[in-house]
């Protein structure tokens, strides 16, 4: 599928706890400028209307009519139904609602609900990171390309989103790559988002005896760390480097589960260059055998010389028996763990516009 080769506008919806903000893509662009409004997620009528009267407001900007809503929400859902279920930042949503009826009955088009960490992914499949790397790949007139991919979000909570073969991977009941409630190997009595999430570098933050301030948000916490000065910095730094250590061990089951390179996203990855080292070395690491834990050669792409060393890692050539022609052998077959070079928000956005023209080339519209 190409999204920028494709005229149908699809109006989309960033749902966050505080704010909702409408838009609307064509050829995998902003079609009008971005509406944001109050979510007041506590009052459902409230709610339901706000989202009614931002997507009309959306509609009137446009010169063309949309083909159909496509957006993420975060949290439990029904999402082939377009019910939603428990939501904490949305409490008005308990329960369930039928949000996705609810909007076809009003805009009499196609309305489509996703799982934020989904569309994610299938926005870095399709317009972030994959295409970027398969073009250096053909630059370098390598034969081998990338088609499968993880998304990770890193944030409030941990997401992830699954793509095999240009597809979205979605599982029995949509509920596929729910790594945040994954078992933690290295604090075994919580589930890995405990140890990969905004209150885990808090937390980790707050319990070293040393610190002397508290109630400080990730992104404080990042600027202490930066400044090598500060009573603090080295505390600051742990706490990502535990994010990061909890983070690797994650990040190697995903690997080794499905055979697929990783491209992270969310506010936290502004803070890499002190949770990645540490991600990294428990990829790289070993168990007590001296086994490799990683099976593959593995590659952060953020890394100029690793990013290097993963372009140019190509099958070689080998004689096979009865045959006159050599045959190409990958003995170093490699994936790449990168962050996101579009940000999140711009490929949840593309994610959900790429799934609707999906939805509805299936359906013969």
């Amino acid at each position: 599928m190409n999204i920028y080769d494709d005229d149908r506008i699809v109006m989309t919806l960033d749902a966050g706890g505080t704010n909702f903000v409408f838009a609307a893509i064509q050829a995998g662009k902003e079609k009008v400028e971005p509406f944001t409004q109050p979510s007041n997620g506590d009052c459902l009528n409230t709610c339901l209307s706000g989202i009614v009267a931002g997507f009309e407001h959306v509609k009137k900007s446009l010169a063309t009519a949309p083909v159909a809503i496509s957006f993420a929400f975060p949290g439990p859902a029904d999402y082939k139904n377009g019910v939603i279920g428990d939501l904490a930042n949305l409490p008005a949503f308990r329960g369930g609602v039928a949000l996705g009826p609810y909007l076809e009955a009003h805009f009499n088009i196609p309305v489509y609900i996703r799982n934020d960490g989904d569309l994610y992914t299938y926005g870095e499949a399709l317009g972030g990171i994959l295409p970027s790397i398969n073009q250096e790949l053909n630059d370098k007139s390598q034969t081998n390309r990338y088609q499968n991919l993880i998304g990770v979000t890193l944030g409030t909570g941990l997401g992830a989103g699954i793509i095999q073969n240009g597809t979205l991977f979605s599982g029995e009941n949509g509920m596929a790559g729910e790594i945040w409630n994954t078992p933690n190997s290295i604090s075994p009595h919580q589930n890995a988002e405990e140890g990969i999430s905004t209150r885990a570098i808090i937390r980790s933050f707050e319990s070293n005896n040393n610190v002397t301030e508290y109630n400080l948000m990730p992104a404080d916490i990042y600027e202490i760390a930066l400044d090598d000065s500060h009573a603090n910095c080295a505390q600051a730094k742990q706490a990502f480097v535990d994010f990061g250590t909890h983070l690797g061990d994650s990040l190697t089951n995903l690997i080794l589960l499905f055979d697929t390179s990783i491209v992270l996203g969310g506010g936290i990855v502004a803070a890499k260059s002190f949770f990645m080292p540490a991600a990294m070395k428990v990829l790289k690491g070993q168990f007590s055998n001296g086994q490799n834990r990683i099976i593959q050669s593995l590659y952060y792409y953020d890394d100029p010389d690793q990013k290097a060393k993963l372009l140019c890692n190509s099958p070689r050539l080998i004689s096979a028996q009865g045959h006159t022609d050599k045959i190409e052998y990958c003995d170093s077959p490699a994936l790449f763990v990168a962050t996101s070079k579009i940000g999140c928000s711009q490929a949840v956005a593309l994610g959900a516009y790429a799934f609707a023209l999906s939805q509805l080339d299936q359906a013969g519209k």
